[in-house]
């Protein structure tokens, strides 16, 4: 046999086969004869093996909804409340609640996996405390909820030194299908036993963060408060009675805190307190009705924040770790976040009348590279609120070390407790899950006080934006823990200042082991691209602005907004709000353009061409240049060159023409291109090109329009002496009467009158009479000899190109 087992392939024969098997049977017999014989409790055993793998959670769900006090001390009574509620599918009888009190968890790590197994059935639970310190059942139904509350002496509890205590709270009972007492259902919470003061006290800091989503556009009125125009009127509904913000501000208002604010939410609250305007479909608007709520809302917190530390984030939270991993890259994105920096201090100031703490910087989640920690205090902070998962300790270190931590450079890193300041995440909406997020705070805070007698500072950074559920467990804990005795308060500049440890580490870890999931949530390349795409045409239009702060003021707040970590998981509004501000910033510097012009003639050698600009803006414009430039120099010459500028300055609302003096040296069409231009030589809106067709008067025109004028000239000068010679005759036949009694004179200037010669038709002239005329019109022998003479009494017209001055066709 021993060769069979040795040897894999080789088979016994059929002999020791015979002998194994009638040992094995003859060895059996008394084991079977036990088994039949054995009474009804190790059958419970065995029912009960099989509950637990059909279910190891158990029948029935415990919930603890209360644990009051939080952190007992000598002489308290513990009060444990909560509901049970039978999850399976037959009833539960002879129930009662009782609690079971562990051996003390000596680490931070044991404490961590007691609290993954809160509810599972099998584990170490001590014994239950018992006698009347239960709540008894006689039936639980199935899917039916029963509350219960459990008091009892702490002193029954038989704690010992001082530590973490695990608490079970359990219900035992029976079913129809296994009638005997069993345990159905448990909820494991922590004990935290500090009997007496501590011999040294943790010193921790709360971070109590302030912020909200962004709120505001780049929208203003044209009125001069410049109405706001905001997205929504979600913030109105944070900050009402009740709302998150609400809750977040009565809370921290009764804690010995460290207030983390961003100065948006308090520009977008103030904007509240007057007049201001909702987005609505389309381009409308609704006015906001909220202005009370945001004046009472920044009166609280003016009171509370009175005498506390303040730190104020840049403007609008600007996302560290999405500006070090795609922002650098791109030219401007690090004066962006100088400009927030600069605009925060001064808005807390004005505000909250408050001097803030300006010298930190808060990356997402505390997480850090050495790209975020170079960027975080590119902007003139000198301390970076990190967290203790990002920077793990390498060493051999027993306890945890205090939060201070030079990284070189000139640069502390304050290292939040990654187990204290992630204590509150999750869904919190429900009694029982706060009450196990505090208790374990509050265990792991004992933990850690009770590792080493030295004096360390700790700081708790919780998440930046906690819903009112998770900023109510938090508040609760903080409360037990600064009423507690192995903790005080201490804020965040003294904690920055404190004795670092010499044995933490102090390197950050690389940029390769940067979390992913948090990466995936940064702004794109892309994006910093639009921002700086939007910053280049704000630079472009501020410059031509009389009034350049009504629309450097919003937009360059927008612009901050476009870069703010509450993007992170919003990335489809993100891009949204990025479109918004560049088209709206569009839509303004559009407002200053050139007129489109049609095709223009030129009637003449040289002429003026007019060009027209409007400005439909409130304010005025200046600083810009308009250009005439002709594409074809040698046909159509503008003041003499190529092209020609004039300054422009058009006041707000109106529109100015400028004109161009043009010459046209040879006919045929030119395109002619005008385009604004700021000082500074860049390009302004868009450029508009018309068609210029020169149809000059020629020299042989202008000789057959002279030749046809001396024509005219000569025919007058023969009327005239003719008219001459008719009035000398007139004048040697004058004193003889007609044949009807009338001088011949008279005669005379009827027949001129009748517009008829002196002759009349039925007195014709002689042939010889006729051809004298004639003569004497070519020699002009007749004539008076006068100096006048000479020349024509009407000029002949001028044969040089029109004056400059003619207003061309449009």
């Amino acid at each position: 046999m021993a060769e069979a087992a040795d040897f894999p392939g080789m088979t016994p024969s059929p002999a020791r086969r015979w002998l194994r098997r009638t040992g094995a049977l003859l060895a059996g017999a008394p084991l079977l004869a036990g088994l039949l014989q054995l009474p009804a409790a190790p059958a419970q055993a065995v029912g009960q093996t099989s509950a637990k793998e059909a279910s190891d959670t158990g029948t029935v769900a415990v919930a603890v909804d209360s644990l009051t006090p939080g952190a007992p001390t000598d002489g308290d009574t513990l009060t444990v409340s909560g509901t049970v509620t039978n999850n399976g599918k037959r009833a539960v009888t002879d129930a009662h609640v009782g609690l079971r009190v562990g051996s003390a968890l000596t680490t931070r790590s044991a404490i961590d996996r007691a609290a993954k197994r809160a509810d599972a059935i099998t584990g170490t639970d001590g014994s239950e405390v018992g006698g009347k310190y239960v709540a008894e059942f006689a039936e639980l139904t199935p899917g039916v909820a029963k509350p219960f509350s459990i008091s009892v002496p702490v002193d029954k509890l038989d704690l010992g030194d001082d530590g973490v205590y695990p608490i079970g709270v359990a219900l035992s009972g029976e079913t129809s299908a296994q009638p005997w007492e069993q345990l159905l259902g448990i909820q494991r919470t922590f004990l935290p036993w500090q009997s007496d003061e501590a011999d040294t006290r943790t010193r921790t800091t709360v971070l109590w963060p302030l912020m909200s989503t962004v709120h505001m556009t780049a929208e203003t009125g044209s009125n001069a408060q410049q109405t706001p125009v905001f997205l929504n009127d979600d913030l109105a509904a944070e900050i009402a009675p009740g709302g998150r913000l609400d809750q977040l501000l009565t809370l921290g208002r009764q804690l010995d805190v460290t207030w983390v604010i961003d100065p948006d939410l308090l520009a977008s609250v103030d904007a509240m307190t007057g007049s201001y305007r909702i987005r609505g479909d389309g381009d409308t608007t609704t006015a906001g009705t909220h202005q009370a709520i945001a004046k009472q809302w920044l009166d609280d917190l003016q009171d509370a924040v009175t005498g506390k530390e303040v730190v104020a984030l840049p403007f609008a939270d600007p996302d560290l770790a999405a500006l070090a991993h795609n922002g650098t890259g791109v030219a401007g994105s690090l004066s962006q976040l100088k400009a927030a920096t600069d605009v925060a201090a001064t808005t807390v100031e004005t505000v909250l009348h408050v001097t803030p703490n300006t010298d930190f910087a808060w990356p997402v989640d505390g997480a850090v590279d050495p790209s975020i920690v170079k960027v975080a205090t590119s902007a003139g902070a000198d301390k970076v609120i990190a967290r203790s998962d990002s920077l793990t300790e390498n060493g051999d270190l027993s306890y945890t070390p205090s939060a201070a931590r030079p990284i070189g450079g000139g640069t502390t890193a304050v290292v939040a407790d990654a187990r204290l300041s992630t204590a509150f995440q999750g869904d919190l909406t429900k009694a029982s899950a706060s009450t196990l997020a505090v208790q374990e705070f509050l265990a792991q805070s004992l933990e850690l006080n009770l590792q080493t007698g030295k004096q360390r500072s700790v700081v708790v950074a919780p998440q930046r934006m906690p819903t009112a559920s998770q900023a109510r467990s938090l508040a609760a804990a903080v409360t037990t823990l600064q009423g507690g005795t192995w903790s005080q308060s201490q804020q965040l500049a003294a904690s920055a200042k404190a004795k670092p440890d010499p044995e933490a580490t102090t390197k950050v870890s690389s940029k390769s082991a940067y979390p992913s999931s948090p990466r995936r949530q940064e702004l794109p390349r892309s994006a910093f691209e639009q921002i700086a795409d939007t910053q280049d045409k704000l630079d472009n239009f501020k410059v031509i602005l009389t009034n350049d702060a009504r629309v450097v003021t919003p937009f360059g707040r927008a612009i901050n907004r476009e870069m703010s970590t509450s993007w992170r998981g919003r990335s489809t509004a993100a891009s949204t709000f990025r479109q918004d501000v560049q088209g709206y910033l569009d839509s303004l510097t559009g407002q200053v353009k050139l007129i489109d012009k049609s095709e223009t003639k030129l009637s003449g050698r040289s002429a003026t061409i007019p060009v027209t600009v409007q400005n439909n803006l409130v304010q005025g414009v200046d600083h810009l240049v308009l250009r005439l430039t002709s594409t074809n120099d040698t046909r159509l010459e503008i003041d003499g060159d190529v092209y020609a500028e004039q300054p422009i300055e058009v006041s707000g609302g109106h529109t100015t023409t400028v004109k161009f003096p043009t010459s046209a040296n040879v006919n045929g069409q030119t395109t002619v291109i005008a385009q604004l231009y700021t000082e500074d030589g860049q390009e302004y809106g868009d450029a508009v090109t018309f068609d210029v067709k020169v149809t000059e008067i020629t020299a042989t025109v202008m000789l057959v329009i002279g030749g046809g004028f001396l024509l005219l000239v000569l025919a007058g000068f023969r009327m005239y002496t003719q008219r001459k010679r008719a009035a000398a005759r007139e004048a040697e036949e004058s004193g003889e009467d007609g044949e009807n009694g009338e001088s011949t004179e008279d005669a005379e200037d009827g027949a001129a009158e009748a517009g008829e010669p002196a002759d009349g038709p039925e007195n014709p002239e002689r042939p010889d009479d006729r051809n004298q005329e004639e003569s004497d019109a070519r020699t002009g022998a007749d004539d008076p000899e006068q100096p006048s003479d000479e020349t024509p009494d009407t000029a002949a017209e001028s044969a040089d190109p029109s004056a400059t001055g003619e207003r061309v066709d449009r």
